[in-house]
């Protein structure tokens, strides 16, 4: 393989990245705490988009609020990071794995 097809190689796969990381931010996945008490919307880039708090959670307390939250962000982040794997897989077909 010469180093113009390489360059074109790496070009071509360097679009593809920057065009699933555009995707990415646009995929939203949720985290969801206690049967839905606490509720996370993050994008495909870890940004929370809005965090949904039912009613009864208040009534549980600070702390046990904390950690409702905590638990539906590592849901929602789990989440994103399996869209990510996904996606960035069919761009490097494992390349990365």
């Amino acid at each position: 393989m010469d180093m113009e097809s390489l360059m074109a190689q790496a070009k071509d796969l360097q679009t593809k990245i920057s065009n699933a990381q555009d995707s990415l931010a646009q995929q939203h996945v949720k985290g969801i705490a206690e049967k839905g008490l606490v509720v996370v919307d993050m994008t495909g880039k870890y940004d929370i988009v809005s965090v949904n708090i039912q009613e009864d959670a208040l009534n549980l307390g600070a702390e046990a609020l904390s950690k409702l939250v905590f638990d539906a962000y590592k849901d929602a982040k789990s989440k994103a990071d399996a869209l990510i794997d996904k996606t960035m897989s069919a761009i490097t077909g494992g390349l990365d794995e």
